[in-house]
């Protein structure tokens, strides 16, 4: 039996860097779910014990800043598709979504961009048993957005990026990325999966948490979690580029440069959806084991995966399996990176803010290195597919970012 895919073990809130990561990566491929469910729990409880004894409470956690030359801003969406079921709660026949909007903005002195609710955060540091720390303290993240600043960008001018983040965990953990593209020109759509997360605030003040982290967690689920996942990206892009836009700036997107990136079944649904609409010209898979494989017939469009070092080496079985399933369907541009060092949570904000706080996610790579290069990889990515813009950084192997290494399934070896 080969070990279950990194976002089965990694799926209970921010515990899940704080010791779990290590257990996933090193689980033997005759691991059983039962066997890591009580490993974890072990970890959890050493974990619980380093945030109480050398958290820093008196930090004020932040985002790094955007490296492009625009102001971004950003703003929510409230979107409900009455076409369909919602597939984790029995009776409700619509399906309600939260979206973010990160974009290019005019200037503006407006109100800095909340990271996410003191209830949002609340909830989120209960779920992984964290102590030590002040409820709200993540919502006192320092962002770089302005809250609903005016867009900037000419007619079908912007680029659309869809983030899907990683199961649990609510959109606000793509923040450093989603601000770093849309100050280069891209507008970024976040997308919260509405009861697989275990806090999504909508406008009238309902607090929804995680029903799909309530169910049996078994091949079937992972398979309807990236179906579904697909579905609702779908509907987000009709939204915002359809005939009747719910956005007041969706005149900028380019409806044909979108792609879509995401973490952990975040990054496992993206060919899935990229299988399922056309309109997705790229998409970046991020640390994530997709259980529903690239169909025989192939996909074309260009994929990026780019994951852990030591979870996702060719010929090392575990997660790397997937992507080698994957790999020989992918026949259009295509890449496979792996960063070492890295851990799970070392390519979203959940690495960052907790090295901020003192946690210890067990990455040897330092958190705002991980970020940047996170950042650079999928610009990178995203400028040559979208706009069109040589990136010599994709060809070959960089002293600039000596911990990524690409990689070979024909040599089954990767190298800088």
């Amino acid at each position: 039996m080969t070990a279950p895919p990194t976002h089965r073990v990694l799926r209970r809130g921010i515990a899940a860097v704080l010791g779990l990561l290590v257990v996933a990566a090193c689980a033997p491929a005759s691991t059983t779910d039962a066997s890591i469910a009580g490993a974890s729990a072990a970890a959890g409880s050493a974990a619980h014990v380093s945030a109480d004894a050398s958290a820093d409470a008196s930090t004020t956690p932040y985002v790094p800043e955007p490296t492009g030359r625009h102001p971004v801003g950003r703003t929510f969406l409230h979107l409900t598709d009455t076409s369909r079921p919602d597939p984790w709660v029995p009776g409700r026949n619509e399906r309600e979504l939260m979206v973010s909007l990160w974009y290019p903005a005019e200037p503006s002195g407006g109100r800095p961009a909340q990271y996410m609710t003191p209830k949002e955060s609340e909830l989120l540091l209960e779920d992984g048993g964290i102590t030590g720390l002040p409820l709200d303290v993540l919502s006192t993240t320092r962002t770089n957005a302005v809250s609903d600043a005016r867009p900037a960008g000419r007619r079908r001018g912007l680029p659309l990026v869809v983030l899907s983040p990683g199961f649990s965990k609510p959109r606000a953990t793509l923040t450093t990325l989603a601000e770093d593209l849309a100050s280069r020109g891209y507008v970024v759509a976040g997308v919260d999966h509405t009861y697989e997360n275990v806090a999504t605030t909508f406008p009238d003040g309902r607090v929804t948490t995680c029903a799909a982290c309530e169910v049996d967690h078994d091949l079937a689920f992972w398979q309807k979690l990236e179906a579904g996942r697909a579905a609702d990206v779908s509907f987000v892009l009709d939204e915002l580029t359809g005939p009747h836009p719910r956005w007041k700036g969706a005149g900028l997107i380019d409806p044909r440069r979108i792609a879509m990136a995401g973490h952990s079944v975040g990054g496992a649904s993206t060919s899935t959806a990229m299988v399922a609409d056309s309109r997705i010209r790229a998409g970046i898979d991020i640390d994530g084991t997709a259980e529903l494989p690239i169909p025989d017939s192939g996909l074309s469009r260009p994929f990026l995966f780019l994951g852990r070092q030591s979870a996702y080496t060719p010929g090392g079985g575990g997660p790397a399996a997937a992507w080698e399933r994957d790999w020989k369907h992918l026949t259009g541009w295509k890449r496979w990176l792996v960063v070492a060092g890295a851990e799970h949570a070392s390519f979203t904000d959940v690495g960052l803010l907790a090295e901020q706080l003192g946690l210890d996610i067990g990455a040897t790579l330092p958190a705002a290195r991980a970020a940047q290069i996170t950042r650079r990889y999928t610009g990178a990515f995203l400028d040559l597919h979208l706009r069109n813009k040589p990136q010599p950084l994709l060809d070959q192997p960089s002293p600039h970012y000596p911990a990524v290494e690409f990689c070979s399934v024909e040599t089954m070896n990767c190298g800088t």
